[in-house]
């Protein structure tokens, strides 16, 4: 059943003021709510993609007390920030990160833009890591979706349809949008949907977006990151040596070629090292 109309001012300020009461009581403490600075916004986006909150603490903060600034972050070998993020999967993610140090640092002399189309132009950092850097870190009005955030909006405004489109979501966000802080209104969409997901059967189901994570279990991923480990631990391997991690689906000379163009290891000789 299609909605009959956009929300009236009532409904939006209904809406407004139920996920402010939701946030008043029960938002969520996280080290990248403190002193936040747009390099802290930055590795906890990028680590927040496809991993759960609670997960990412632990890690966000070992990273920070490692590599404490972007500058230090440019510098370091990537062999030392994959050690920081095992565990936390998507290891390219890693890279990603370390290269848009690296260019922070070289074409901003360390300081981080402050326009979308700008922090755009940087490795790893797509649409909505853009928005949300400008959103936290400088409290700007920008127009964002996420999981969170998706859930919410179909939950209230979209109970009864399926296969909701976010064409359908961007101009409802736009509407209820609180312009003089719009750091506290997304914080509080977050940690609100957050809690839907938990108390109903999975809100983003409805939305034409939504897609089932894979079984990380015999997965690609999962060679991926027993090799990118044994090479932490070991310096070096041969594919001899790597070839315990294989399962029935994916080769570990498959995965060693796929990791080798992605440049998060290298081959010298017989040997491969990171």
């Amino acid at each position: 059943m299609a909605r009959k109309k956009f929300p009236s001012k009532r409904e939006q300020n209904s809406f407004k003021a139920q996920v402010y009461e939701y946030y008043t009581q029960y938002k969520r403490s996280f080290p990248w709510r403190v002193r936040v600075t747009p390099y802290k916004v930055l590795v906890s986006e990028i680590m927040l993609q496809q991993t759960q909150a609670k997960r990412v603490v632990g890690y966000f903060n070992a990273f920070i007390k490692k590599f404490p600034t972007v500058t230090s972050l440019s510098k370091a070998s990537l062999s030392d920030v994959l050690s920081v993020w095992q565990g936390l999967g998507y290891n390219r993610r890693a890279k990603y990160i370390k290269k848009c140090a690296e260019e922070i640092v070289l074409r901003y002399d360390g300081v981080f833009p402050k326009t979308k189309k700008e922090l755009e132009s940087l490795t790893g950092i797509g649409p909505y890591t853009a928005s949300a850097i400008c959103i936290f870190a400088y409290n700007s009005p920008e127009i964002c979706i996420e999981t969170n955030i998706r859930t919410v909006y179909l939950h209230h405004f979209f109970n009864k349809q399926n296969l909701v489109p976010d064409s359908k979501l961007l101009p409802i966000i736009s509407a209820t949008l609180d312009t003089d802080n719009p750091a506290k209104w997304y914080s509080a969409l977050m940690d609100y949907g957050s809690h839907l997901k938990e108390v109903l059967p999975n809100p983003s189901r409805k939305s034409k977006h939504h897609s089932k994570q894979s079984v990380f279990v015999g997965s690609r991923r999962q060679v991926r990151g027993k090799v990118i480990k044994h090479l932490l631990d070991n310096s070096r391997a041969t594919i001899e040596e790597l070839k315990k991690y294989e399962v029935e689906k994916h080769s570990v000379r498959e995965v060693l070629s796929g990791l080798q163009k992605e440049l998060l290891i290298k081959k010298s000789g017989k040997y491969y090292t990171l």
